[in-house]
C-alpha cells in the first residue's frame, strides 16, 4: 500500500517505513510525530482512488528523523566572454528528514 501525498508544495510517494527528505519545516523537533492530511492518491493492492483533489479521510502519519539536514552546495557561475561580465552565486538546501510511520486510508 502507498499514497501520494503533497508535503510543503512538493508531491512524494509515501510507503511505510520509507525515508523522505522534505523541504524544511519550521518548529518540529526530532522525535515529533507529523500529520499530512493532503493524501492525493491511495493504493490498496492494486484498488485505485483518485482523490477530487484529495481523498477524503486519508492521512499519512510520518515522524520526524532529522529536522535540519543541509544539502549538497550548488554553484551557479554565469560569465559572457569578452565583455568582463562575472557572477558567481551559491546556495545550500535545508531539508527536514521524515520516516512514515503509517498510511491511513
Amino acid at each position: 500500500m502507498y499514497a501520494i501525498v503533497e508535503i510543503n508544495g512538493q508531491q512524494f510517494k509515501a510507503e511505510e517505513g520509507k525515508k523522505l527528505f522534505v523541504h524544511h519545516m519550521q518548529n518540529v523537533e526530532a522525535g515529533q510525530t507529523v500529520e499530512f492530511e493532503k493524501v492525493l492518491l491511495v493504493d490498496k493492492d492494486g484498488a485505485v482512488e483518485v482523490g477530487a483533489p484529495a481523498v477524503n479521510g486519508a492521512k499519512v502519519v510520518c515522524e520526524v528523523v532529522n529536522p535540519l539536514v543541509k544539502g549538497d552546495k550548488v554553484i551557479v557561475f554565469k560569465m559572457k566572454r569578452r565583455k568582463d561580465y562575472r557572477k558567481k552565486n551559491g546556495h545550500r538546501a535545508q531539508f527536514t528528514q521524515i520516516e512514515i510511520k503509517q498510511v491511513i486510508a
